[in-house]
């Protein structure tokens, strides 16, 4: 591989991402290094010099989608004008060598810490096909990075990697083990951000609660939190995917105290039966689980909770399952995902003993998404009449007479909507609504009082770049 380079100066880039928040941010590093290349980002794959492809391989279905996505772009390297086609992430990671060979129209397989090298590999002379190293990779706030979020919202990556050996999961094998950012580096970032006009911080991290383990002195989450707090002008800090298996009580009160820290929690849970917990090797049985989420409504009053569970998971008998849904109804969260079970090669379970028929996990998952939608509905209903401050997103994608938000306990993409049918306010404005109808996941309501409009901050926003993105089962 030469050395000599080049820049993309004005060369056209379409990019696609699939997956959860933290394969966002990795593209939104790679937009960053290639807009500074000079290369121009379009909204059309036909417009394209050179498309980027950033995968998920997560469970079955998303590597499906990857796989999918793929062969469509591919066609725009034999009809269209792109020169370049490049696919990056997990999918590169897993299966770099074999898709190589089956997917001649890829010219470059980058893997899930090669993606901060992707403005060198275009730019040399010759490059290898398969850029794939072992996982070791976090950026830092001086990689260059953009926002591809709208302009009142961001993911902030806190750490990569994870140490955790749960049974059913194959990302520790593509992201490698936990890789903490200091906690100065990414309060650089979150000012960065807060600059640009992010008013809502989404802090992203394959294991959230493990920030800090790895990296000299240990910091914890909750130092992190307070120096956030104490250093970054947002109004929303959001935590997503803060696993339960250490959930010290310092950070519990930081949660209860600090009013930035958003009254939402995204916790994933997995399941309730003591012999599947044990089973997918999850660290903590049900009645810890119990204990924590007491603790958690008890001392943070208003507290909005998401979790995930899995259905169908090797030797899942039907009282197992009469557990979950049991434990589902009893806790009532506010949001919500059922995963069913995806056999994949390399993890724990794949070896496991008492694989269910795909009918029966479809099943049980179908059951577990009844029973949290009627909690939804019954929950949303108890709203109407309440007063509640609103993130203004935008017009409705369907009508210009109506605007669309989301309260404090509703985090962008994944959980319901505000949809606000009287009264005004700018995108990234936070307005109080009043709650004037519930539906099973979306709530209808109108303006009682916002900011004053000449005082409002006008923050210089940088340019903003949607990206398509395709979200996958996390």
């Amino acid at each position: 591989m030469t050395t000599k380079t080049k820049r993309g100066d004005d060369k056209t880039l379409y990019m696609m991402t699939l997956g959860c928040p933290k394969n966002r941010v990795d593209s939104e590093v790679m937009l960053g290094t290639l807009q500074h290349r000079g290369y121009r980002l379009v909204q059309d794959p036909k417009d394209a010099e050179v498309i980027v492809i950033n995968t998920c391989a997560f469970i079955g279905p998303a590597k499906q989608e990857s796989i999918d996505n793929i062969l469509e772009l591919a066609q725009y390297k034999r009809e269209g004008a792109c020169e370049t086609l490049v696919v990056t992430g997990c999918l590169s990671q897993r299966y770099g060598a074999e898709l190589a060979k089956e997917i001649p129209e890829v010219d470059h397989f980058l893997g899930t810490s090669a993606y901060v090298q992707i403005g060198d590999l275009l730019a040399a002379e010759a490059a290898p096909r398969q850029v794939i190293p072992d996982p070791d990779y976090i950026h830092s706030a001086s990689t260059p990075k953009v926002n591809s979020s709208p302009g009142y919202t961001a993911y902030l990556k806190i750490a990569e990697g994870c140490d955790n050996k749960c049974a059913f999961c194959i990302i520790p094998k593509l992201r490698g083990g936990q890789r903490s950012r200091p906690i100065d580096d990414i309060v650089k970032e979150a000012q960065q951000l807060t600059a640009q006009g992010v008013v809502e911080l989404n802090l992203v991290a394959q294991d959230l609660t493990a920030y800090g383990h790895d990296l000299e002195g240990k910091p914890k989450l909750h130092d992190l939190l307070r120096a956030l707090c104490r250093d970054v002008d947002a109004r929303w800090i959001r935590l997503h995917y803060a696993y339960p298996r250490v959930f010290p009580d310092e950070l519990i009160e930081v949660m209860a105290t600090e009013k930035k820290i958003a009254r939402y929690l995204d916790m994933p849970l997995q399941h309730a039966s003591d012999k599947l917990l044990m089973r997918m090797r999850r660290g903590r049985d049900s009645r810890f689980l119990r204990d924590l989420l007491h603790k958690l409504r008890e001392r943070v009053p208003g507290l909005v909770l998401r979790t995930s569970v899995i259905a169908g998971l090797p030797g899942e008998t039907e009282e197992d399952f009469q557990i979950l849904k049991d434990f589902v109804i009893e806790q009532r969260f506010d949001h919500l995902g059922c995963f069913q079970y995806s056999d994949e090669e390399g993890t724990a379970a794949f070896e496991m003993e008492g694989k269910l028929p795909k009918a029966i996990i479809e099943r049980r998952w179908r059951e577990i998404m009844a029973i949290q939608k009627k909690i939804s509905r019954e929950k949303n209903r108890k709203l109407v009449g309440k007063h509640l401050d609103v993130l203004v997103e935008g017009p409705h994608p369907e009508s210009e007479d109506l605007l669309v938000g989301r309260h404090e306990g509703q985090a962008p993409e994944i959980d319901g909507q505000v949809i606000i049918n009287d009264g005004m306010g700018y995108p990234g404005e936070i307005v109080t609504v009043e709650i004037t109808e519930a539906h099973d996941y979306d709530l209808i309501g109108k303006v009682v009082a916002r900011p004053d409009p000449k005082k409002r901050p006008h923050a210089a926003r940088e340019q903003s770049f949607p990206l398509p993105v395709i979200g996958a089962p996390r």
